[in-house]
């Protein structure tokens, strides 16, 4: 086998069905591109200026309640609409539209300003958990919408507005470019081989451990081998479930914990509130069993070599195909190298 952590090679994604370039020796050049400096602002549990906390009046104008745990409402400012009009346009087949109705929602995590996933307990979490999973439900079941997606943008480099800790629901009538290729590759993957592209992943995974970055009874967190981002984490449930609403209250538990653990090895890394994007990948909600399907999350951080050099697309990964400079047997062993205890 050719040594990978020294010498340029692709790899493929088997759930995008797309490869990525892996240069391990670009760590060696220099840096004098633009840095990131984050400043760490002062915690205070409740911002009368912010528009999430409890009570206070949000940028459309409505005004939050006096919440005590999670709180949920349809967002002000909506990327999708459930009264958008159907249509369609199609122009010899080259310039094609149609109209995309959906819901979209923002999910306060906690009334305190100054949490994060990586500073709220497991058992804080788990309320957030058991709503993801109250909306999925609720969404799913409208006749206008055939997938849910439940995101998380953490920190201002991700586009995070706001500090305050909160994520976000869109739910959509038809299925999402990045849905629509995991739902292709592992349907295809099950009628081929009769298993399940990730549960046969996370056997192979488990086996070799070196992408291993943390684990509980019902969950595993690793640097995929086909990582793109620098510290990319695939969390994968150890059981064959198909969606969140399949977890039991010890489910629920486990995600929460790993949530959790997740979070706060990303912190260490650096010493600073790690920016990331998190979403969850589950069965599409048009009433079919989508058994092919296998419940997981990915996060996405930015940073690359410290709190202020971000990993940009640019350039090659615009215009061929993703790169990235760090194997990821090496991001793996530095997650799993740090502690579980937030610095």
């Amino acid at each position: 086998m050719a040594d990978w952590a020294q010498h340029p090679h692709r790899r493929l994604n088997p759930l995008t069905r797309e490869w990525i370039l892996v240069s391990p020796h670009r760590t060696q050049r220099p840096w004098q591109g633009q840095v990131e400096r984050e400043v760490q602002p002062t915690p205070i549990g409740y911002d009368p200026k912010c528009y999430l906390c409890p009570g206070n009046a949000r940028s459309g104008g409505a005004r939050n309640p006096a919440y005590t745990s999670t709180f949920v409402f349809e967002n002000d400012f909506a990327a999708l609409k459930a009264d958008t009009p159907l249509f369609t346009h199609d122009e010899s087949g080259l310039l094609v539209a149609a109209a995309e109705p959906g819901n979209c929602r923002v999910v306060c995590f906690s009334p305190r300003h100054d949490l994060t996933l990586a500073l709220m307990p497991p058992a804080e979490i788990r309320p957030v958990v058991d709503v993801w999973v109250e909306q999925f439900l609720e969404l799913g079941a409208l006749p206008h919408i055939g997938y849910v997606q439940i995101f998380e943008n953490r920190g201002d480099m991700m586009g995070c507005s706001n500090p305050h800790p909160h994520g976000q629901i869109w739910a959509s009538r038809t299925l999402p470019t990045e849905i629509e290729k995991e739902d292709r590759a592992q349907s295809e993957y099950r009628r081929e081989r009769g298993s399940c592209l990730l549960c046969d992943t996370l056997a192979i995974e488990s086996a070799a451990g070196e992408r291993i970055v943390c684990r509980n009874e019902l969950f595993t967190a690793l640097v995929p081998f086909w990582a793109v981002w620098p510290f990319e984490i695939l969390l994968v449930s150890r059981l064959h479930r198909t969606g969140i609403d399949q977890f039991d209250g010890a489910g629920r538990d486990a995600l929460a914990a790993l949530l959790h653990e997740i979070a706060v090895r990303f912190d260490n890394l650096f010493e600073c509130s790690f920016p990331y994007s998190m979403g969850f990948h589950q069965r599409p909600t048009d009433s079919g069993a989508h058994e092919a399907w296998h419940f997981h999350a990915h996060f996405y951080p930015p940073l690359l070599r410290s709190a202020t050099v971000r990993k940009f697309m640019v350039g090659y990964e615009m215009l061929c195909q993703p790169q990235r400079d760090i194997t990821p047997e090496a991001a793996a062993a530095r997650l799993r190298e740090l502690s579980d205890k937030r610095y």
